[in-house]
């Protein structure tokens, strides 16, 4: 491997390692030979073009890989992936290595035109697409089948040769980071374009979503201190605060749409074209030819695939719904028991046994809602689906519907079966805290004390280790391996998500819910910033539009809780005072209420632009010179044609 290095040295007299390949011990020789000559080869010969170096670990063994690349190699990644700058005309465009000269701050020797999150996320994008030539099998593992076209990094990754992949910090921006981001309390906003710099687009935005999400939820909050104060056992007044939920649901979610396009159109990934999407990689089936692409690669009948989720996961999924409910229903049990025992009693340990059945099961829910996800993802892995986004999509469906009945469905019967309007709020106000104070220990406090324990053994060992390499390049690399894994931002838009539905749906029962919300909500920005910059590895930048999916289902929280905000109100005897004598009328003018204002807030979803209009009219514009230029470029085709 040394020859091999020295070779590779011609290409950039400067090596910056940004990204770490791990390989299992006792990788075979011959396959690590095969394997680093095809990062390293030229892009006409199917290789990545990039630059390797060794890192000798402390018993001499050779199985982690520094991965870098020339200045030169990642304009040209840039390109590939379609990265969008910034111009001199301050317009947003596509880097093109030709037009390079056009672009904001770009100079042949500055090489901080690309920040480090997006080299490295062209490495990652370029590893990926390493692809089998004529090659049959991984050498020296025959087990190991390839075929003309599969990732070679995705079979290395699933026959256990490689380990991991990941981007190593840069310790001295991510001191910078650390010190802007929660090295200090302050009243402010986040440094977002700081954090998207160096994390990338999709963490960027979901620490954005969670502040704007906070300071919406402040006049939520705001209303509700007094209305508890002055109001709390009056619940005719829930009715205003209720009218309002309705409207405050509806609107932040139309104006992050907006304030989504403007930091995504900023950073340039408004405008990014969306990839084709290669299979994932623990999809698999008998070799076929896709038709799209025309190469070989893995075939799975999509009526198999239809068959396990509609007779597996299907049932399972019901299956867990009903033993939540099952839970739910003991927990009623458990509520009559704490609530006869006060009676009988009545003492001030008796009065503090009627929250203990409510906070029992706010940590049974924690538990079967963690149990539950880890069902899902092997469920969902089994169904087969060929894209990560068809995966995701099946994973979130499953997820969101078991947490929202676990979560909900005590509340639901409490209001709509049981009309308790006491212990409604009671149940909602303890399963709230609990949840939140769970997660925060689970999410972040716990992790972050294990890590820190590591760190220290870890930095007694390399004390000891005598050896020439760089010691602070060698002991960041054995951190870092040994950190967490990020998984993305699933958890921490599910944990949102729940949390608005406490608010929306029932919030104008127990005001104070908005209040708690955003209490947490600060703790929680500080909380995973530290998660991210001290717990767990730097993970790969993701470019990204928009929080996906997740839209989708805040919003259809938000006509969910159209609907149960019109029940409460219709329940309330302030309302019902209206109606003595029919019962049915009121339930007609419920209904018709409920529909005006479903109705309502859907022509305000319509109403309220997705993205302002002057970003309307640059898209518009860009689309208009693309078109243009597409034009000439036929004309001067055409005009060569006639000549010949």
């Amino acid at each position: 491997m040394a020859e091999s290095w020295s070779f590779l040295d011609t290409f950039e007299s400067n090596f910056r390692p940004l990204v770490v390949i791990e390989l299992a011990k006792g990788t075979k020789e011959e396959t690590v030979k095969w394997f680093t000559k095809r990062i390293v080869d030229k892009k006409a010969n199917g290789g990545a073009q990039l630059l390797v170096k060794p890192l000798v670990t402390e018993k001499g063994e050779e199985n982690i890989y520094l991965v870098g690349a020339s200045h030169l190699r990642l304009l040209l990644g840039a390109e590939t992936v379609g990265l969008v700058k910034e111009c001199n005309d301050n317009s947003m465009r596509t880097f093109t290595y030709s037009s390079r000269k056009t672009f904001r701050d770009f100079a042949d020797d500055n090489h901080n035109f690309l920040t480090m999150a997006e080299c490295q996320y062209i490495i990652k994008h370029e590893l990926e697409n390493l692809r089998a030539k004529d090659e049959k099998m991984i050498p020296g593992y025959p087990q190991a089948k390839l075929y003309p076209g599969k990732s070679i990094v995705r079979r290395l990754l699933t026959s256990g040769i490689l380990v991991q992949i990941f981007p190593l910090h840069d310790r001295e921006e991510l001191k910078k980071l650390r010190h802007s981001w929660y090295g200090r309390v302050k009243v402010g906003y986040q440094p977002l374009d700081e954090i998207r710099c160096y994390f990338g687009e999709t963490i960027a935005l979901y620490f954005g979503f969670l502040e704007y999400f906070t300071f919406a939820l402040i006049p939520m909050a705001v209303i509700g201190i007094p209305y508890y104060v002055f109001a709390w056992e009056d619940y005719d007044k829930y009715v205003m605060f209720a009218t309002f939920n309705l409207l405050w649901s509806t609107v932040i979610l139309e104006v992050w749409k907006r304030i989504c396009a403007i930091m995504t159109y900023r950073w340039g990934t408004l405008l990014m074209k969306r990839q084709f999407e290669e299979p994932r990689p623990g999809f698999h089936g008998v070799l076929g030819i896709n038709p799209i692409t025309g190469r070989e690669e893995p075939v799975y009948s999509s009526i198999k695939r239809q068959i396990r989720i509609y007779l597996v996961s299907l049932p399972f999924v019901c299956l867990c719904l009903y033993f939540s409910l099952y839970v739910m229903m003991i927990y009623f049990d458990l509520e009559q028991w704490a609530l006869d025992y006060h009676e009988e009693n009545e003492s001030n340990f008796s009065s503090l046994m009627l929250f203990v059945p409510s906070i029992i099961y706010a940590v049974v829910i924690e538990i079967m809602n963690r149990i539950y996800r880890f069902a899902a993802e092997f469920l969902t892995s089994w169904e087969n689906h060929r894209l990560e986004s068809s995966y995701q999509n099946h994973l979130i469906l499953k997820v969101l519907v078991f947490n929202f009945l676990n979560c909900f469905a005590s509340l639901f019967y409490i209001a709509f079966v049981l009309f308790d309007m006491k212990l409604l709020r009671q149940s909602l106000a303890t399963l709230l805290i609990t949840s939140q104070i769970l997660n925060q220990f689970a999410e972040s406090l716990l992790p972050y004390w294990l890590q820190k324990r590591h760190k220290k053994k870890m930095k007694k060992r390399m004390t000891s280790l005598k050896t020439d390499t760089d010691l602070t390049l060698v002991e960041q690399i054995n951190l870092e391996k040994e950190m967490g894994t990020y998984f993305g931002t699933f958890d921490d838009y599910l944990e949102l998500f729940l949390q608005f539905g406490y608010v929306s749906l029932f919030s104008c029962v127990y005001p104070l819910a908005a209040v708690f919300a955003v209490l947490n909500n600060v703790t929680e920005i500080y909380s995973d910033a530290l998660k991210m910059c001290r717990v767990y590895k730097r993970p790969f930048a993701e470019p990204t539009a928009n929080i996906g999916v997740w839209q989708l289902a805040f919003e259809t929280m938000s006509v969910i809780s159209v609907v149960t905000n019109c029940i409460l109100i219709g329940m309330s005897p302030q309302v019902n005072a209206l109606f003595p004598d029919s019962k049915m009328d009121l339930i007609l003018t419920v209904a018709l209420v409920e529909h005006l204002l479903l109705a309502i807030k859907f022509i305000m979803a319509f109403v309220i632009p997705d993205k302002p209009r002057d970003i309307q009219i640059k898209l518009a514009k860009l689309e208009f010179e693309s078109l243009e230029a597409l034009k000439q470029q036929q004309m001067k085709l055409a005009a060569e044609s006639l000549k010949e």
